[in-house]
Parts: C-alpha cells; sequence; structure tokens
C-alpha cells in the first residue's frame, strides 16, 4: 500500500506544481511562459524522483506504469492499481487548484491547466504529437532506470530534463499531457473541448508507452 500511496502523493505534486504553474501564471501564451511550464513539469518529475523513487520508483504516469508492465518490469495487477492511485493524485492536485482559483481574485488564462488541441491543431495532428512524444518520454524512464544498462542515481535528473523538453516543444500544439492521469483531472474540471478532447490524451500516451517498449526491448541486449 505505501507504494500506492507514494504514486498518489507524487502525482498531485506533478499535477499541483506543473498545472498549477501554467494557471498562476497566466498560461502558456509566451516563450518564456512556455519555458516556465515546461520546468515545472520536470522539475516536478525530478523532485518526486528523488522523494519516492525508493519507494515506488515515481512513475506517476499510467504511460510509464504501461511501458514497466509491457517490458516485464511489473506484474499487471500492481500496474493497473499504480494507475488508480495516480488518477487519483491527479485529482487531488486538480481539486487543490480548483480550490486556490476559487479563493483568489486573479485573472486566469486557465483555472485548470487541461489539454487541448491548440487553435490550428486537427484531432489527427494533436494525436500524432502525443504519440511521438510520449514515445520518447517513456523511451528515456526505460532506458534511464534499466536495472542493468540505467543511469542509477541519475536517473531522475535525465526523466525530469527530457519531460521539460517534451513540453518545450508540445506544449505549443496540446499543452502536453504524455500523461493519461495528467489529463484526467483537468478535464474533469474544465469540462467542455478538453473534456470531448480527453480520448487523445488517453489512448494516444498509451500508444507511445507500447512502442517505447517495444523498441526498448529491441535496442536493449541484456545478454
Amino acid at each position: 500500500m505505501k507504494k500506492y500511496l507514494a504514486e498518489m502523493v507524487g502525482t498531485m505534486v506533478l499535477v499541483l506544481m506543473g498545472c498549477g504553474s501554467a494557471v498562476f501564471n497566466g498560461g502558456c501564451g509566451t516563450p518564456a511562459q512556455v519555458l516556465m511550464v515546461a520546468m515545472a513539469f520536470g522539475f516536478s518529475v525530478i523532485a518526486m524522483a528523488y522523494t519516492i523513487g525508493g519507494i515506488s520508483g515515481c512513475h506517476i504516469n499510467p504511460a510509464i506504469t504501461l511501458g514497466c508492465m509491457l517490458s516485464g518490469r511489473m506484474k499487471s495487477k500492481e500496474g493497473l492499481m499504480y494507475m488508480l492511485f495516480q488518477v487519483a493524485g491527479a485529482l487531488i492536485g486538480s481539486s487543490i487548484i480548483a480550490l486556490l482559483t476559487s479563493n483568489i481574485d486573479m485573472a486566469y488564462a486557465t483555472t485548470t491547466g487541461a489539454n487541448s488541441c491548440a487553435s490550428g491543431v486537427g484531432v489527427i495532428g494533436g494525436f500524432i504529437a502525443e504519440v511521438v512524444f510520449t514515445f520518447v518520454f517513456v523511451l528515456v524512464v526505460l532506458g534511464t532506470t534499466d536495472p542493468k544498462k540505467g543511469a542509477g542515481n541519475f536517473a531522475g535528473l535525465a526523466i525530469g530534463i527530457s519531460l521539460v523538453l517534451v513540453h518545450i516543444c508540445c506544449i505549443p500544439i496540446t499543452g502536453t499531457s504524455v500523461n493519461p492521469a495528467r489529463s484526467i483531472a483537468p478535464a474533469l474540471f474544465a469540462g467542455g473541448e478538453a473534456l470531448s478532447q480527453l480520448w487523445i490524451f488517453i489512448l494516444a500516451p498509451f500508444i507511445g508507452a507500447f512502442l517505447s517498449s517495444c523498441v526498448w526491448k529491441l535496442i536493449c541486449d541484456h545478454k
């Protein structure tokens, strides 16, 4: 149970800090705002990796958990429990943001940090972007945390930096999900377009995770 609670707390922090940075600093309309939000998500992962990594592995992302399941690093039952607690943590993080926005008099570009395809970006374009960038992110996770050929204590740093890079590139397209839990919770609070497009940010990251697990099996030789 401790590792499930750790995943819940870690995902709560990720959503609170990542989505919160977009909410309380006026969205992602400028290059500086994009970089700020990207760093908030990446630094949250780094912080949690060194906080709960020794307890649960710090997935805090159902796509990462799926990648670990498909690569044989964890059993399906355990993985599904991880996902459940990750979504619960994301809901707690989004609830805190909603509580703050309802009690602070500010002008918000977004009140939830929910994902949706940007203006001019079609559903197909957004879907492809989420598949590709999740593939890259989960591949980094699988590689750096590999028990034999991974980065050891530097894995958390590498994963966090890769998430910053993914956000810098993908925020202008979809706001960047690469994490179904991170998208589910804000969409439930936002409703509307975010909720109608939620399927993109659940299905595409899972496909990206599946592809990354396949590629990692091909390129990693444990002999």
